[in-house]
Parts: structure tokens; C-alpha cells; sequence
């Protein structure tokens, strides 16, 4: 007999790559545990979705972030991202780049989510992706690509042909969320789809 799942069962999304889910917190009152990725339940890399072949997971990352931070929005095109939300409670955002990049549409799909302590998402390779924290964070990030900064790319955060419904930052004087200098001087989504077309 099989023991407890670690993780839920993905999520349906709307976005054809993206699987949202949920771990499993075992607590009591010494604390919690948390099993955050285990390869049998995840199961086998697609190439095409993580953007490279023979795919694996090469780098962790943890990163936090303090309250009305706006992180992205992050584009790869050979990276797929496996997030775990460890602690707090995030505005995630995923702007669907691929169809643009191939034509095939004039708008990019976008899917917004709260996501709280213990959610996952897998974003595939294509897919951009950013995050309002909502109260302090803890975002454990399983990546397909040690970083090289050769494929870290983006486009601004408030574009408007993704028109992310970002909402304001409660916590800062004029309501607009904290960036990186990185993330204030990204290009338009049409520039970067430009440039991803001219290859």
C-alpha cells in the first residue's frame, strides 16, 4: 500500500504546459514537513515544454521577497520553472508568449492566480512569468537551466497588450508595486516578440 500523495494532482489551466497544484503539509506540534518535488510524481520532462533536450532539473533557487514586490514579468525560451510557494501569499501572473511568437495570434493568453502557501505551478519554456507578493514571500524555484543569463529575457511588467490585472501595492506611497532596475526598463511584449522572431 502506498503512502500519503506529496503533492495534489495537477490543476487544469488554461495556458497548454501550465500545471497548477498543491503540497501536502504534515504538522503537529513539533512543526510541519513538506516533501516540495519528488521525480515520481512529477513524472517525465516533455522536451518541448522545458524548451531543451533531455531535460532535467539543474538548478534551485529560493528567493524572497517582502510585501508589494513585483517580480517580472520573466520570459526563457530553454526553461521550464517548477515554483513552490513556501511561504506567503503571491499574485502569480503567466502570459502565454507562444503564439505570438509564431503568429498564429494577435493577443497573448493570460491566466492570473492567487497563490498561497504550499501552491505550485509549472510554467513551461514560452510561457512568461511574474509575481505581486501579496504579504512576505518564499518561493522555492526548481529550473531546467543553470543560470548563464544568456536567456533571461522579459518584457514591462504593466504592458499593455498583456494587460495583467496587477492590483495596486497597498503598502507604497503612489499604489505601484517595487521593481528591480532589471524589471523597470524591460521592453514592450511587441519588442520582445520582435526580437524572438528575428531569432
Amino acid at each position: 500500500m502506498s503512502g500519503p500523495r506529496p503533492i495534489e494532482a495537477p490543476a487544469p489551466s488554461s495556458i497548454p504546459g501550465v500545471a497548477w497544484g498543491r503540497v501536502t503539509r504534515h504538522g503537529d506540534l513539533r512543526g510541519s514537513f513538506r516533501e516540495l518535488w519528488r521525480a515520481s510524481a512529477f513524472g517525465t520532462f516533455d522536451p518541448d515544454l522545458a524548451g531543451r533536450p533531455e531535460p532535467a532539473f539543474a538548478q534551485v533557487n529560493l528567493s524572497t521577497s517582502s510585501r508589494d514586490v513585483l517580480r517580472g514579468l520573466h520570459f526563457h525560451r530553454r526553461q521550464l520553472d517548477h515554483w513552490v510557494v513556501v511561504a506567503g501569499r503571491a499574485l502569480v501572473a503567466l502570459v502565454d508568449v507562444r503564439p505570438l511568437v509564431a503568429g498564429t495570434a494577435e493577443r497573448p493568453l493570460v491566466e492570473v492566480r492567487e497563490a498561497p502557501a504550499d501552491t505550485t505551478v509549472t510554467i513551461p519554456a514560452g510561457v512568461a512569468h511574474g509575481f505581486l507578493a501579496l504579504e512576505p514571500l518564499e518561493l522555492v524555484y526548481l529550473v531546467t537551466n543553470e543560470f548563464d543569463g544568456s536567456d533571461e529575457l522579459g518584457f514591462a511588467w504593466d504592458d499593455p497588450l498583456a494587460a495583467v490585472p496587477w492590483p495596486a501595492a497597498p503598502g507604497t506611497a503612489d499604489g505601484r508595486p517595487i521593481l528591480s532596475d532589471r524589471d523597470r526598463s524591460n521592453p514592450s511584449l511587441l519588442e520582445l516578440v520582435a526580437r524572438l522572431r528575428a531569432g
